[in-house]
């Protein structure tokens, strides 16, 4: 997909983000919101690819001071839509290069954000970035899955979120092993017609992720299965893995 950009998904996406995700995330908002709120320690937050500001709102209604960094200006349209929404100071570009003034607390980058930056070096400059813009104790937090390729055969993937009398929903998804990327497609079709939703990402191994945030001067300090601090296993599907910079002081959670 040589088209898709660093705002192509949020592009694609903004009209109907919220009505996609608000039911299925509200546990997992709840959850994450609780401990990204306990990790800031009442300070200074920047959140990585805000959208339409699911985790960002809460935590700005704790109190916190909360600015993010967006691709796509029809995400943060729908954040301005919100109640408080206009409130959070928003700089437009890629998260891999934007400069916000000030540096932070605590910055976070959630939902396998991060696998939208499309090729490694890509994803080593958000490390990067995300350094430039720590304080001396400050934590740089990144939640994906852990990535599960058991159900490719031959490079390929389909399956279906749906069947109707009217319509169907499935996707179509065509991996790549050498440099880790999956294509998908994602398609409704109905007696109103067809649509079609691409999604490019560029999947990182745990490990992986460690390397770049030792490329970029940190270093981990611990990682969990999920937002309940879980502990991390072979088994787990997912993980929360929370960086700071190489030798410092930092005693805020994890401890």
């Amino acid at each position: 997909m040589k088209e898709y950009g660093t705002k192509t998904y949020g592009e694609l996406n903004a009209e109907r983000y919220d009505a996609m995700y608000e039911e299925l995330m509200a546990a997992e908002t709840r959850d994450s919101v609780e401990t990204l709120a306990e990790l800031a320690g009442g300070g200074k937050v920047l959140e990585l690819a805000i959208g339409t500001g699911r985790v960002a709102l809460p935590l700005a209604a704790r109190g916190l001071s909360v600015h993010g960094i967006e691709a796509s200006q029809g995400m943060v349209a729908k954040l301005r839509e919100k109640p408080y929404g206009s409130a959070i100071p928003v700089e437009i570009g890629d998260m891999a290069e934007v400069r916000v003034n000030g540096t932070f607390d605590l910055i976070y980058l959630v939902f396998n954000t991060i696998f939208n930056l499309t090729t490694q070096e890509a994803q080593v400059r958000c490390f990067h970035n995300a350094a430039r813009h720590l304080n001396a104790d400050g934590l740089f937090v990144v939640e994906t899955v852990v990535p599960d390729l058991s159900d490719f055969v031959d490079g390929q993937r389909m399956k279906g979120s749906w069947a109707r009398m009217d319509s169907a929903r499935f996707e179509i998804a065509i991996h790549d092993p050498v440099v880790q990327t999956v294509e998908f497609q994602r398609i409704v079709i109905s007696q109103g017609g067809t649509q079609m939703t691409p999604h490019f990402m560029r999947y990182a191994w745990p490990s992986e992720l460690d390397l770049m945030a030792q490329l970029a001067g940190l270093e981990r300090r611990v990682r969990w299965a999920w937002w309940d601090r879980s502990p991390f296993t072979a088994d787990s599907k997912s993980h929360v893995s929370v960086y700071a910079r190489t030798g410092s002081s930092v005693h805020r959670p994890p401890a």
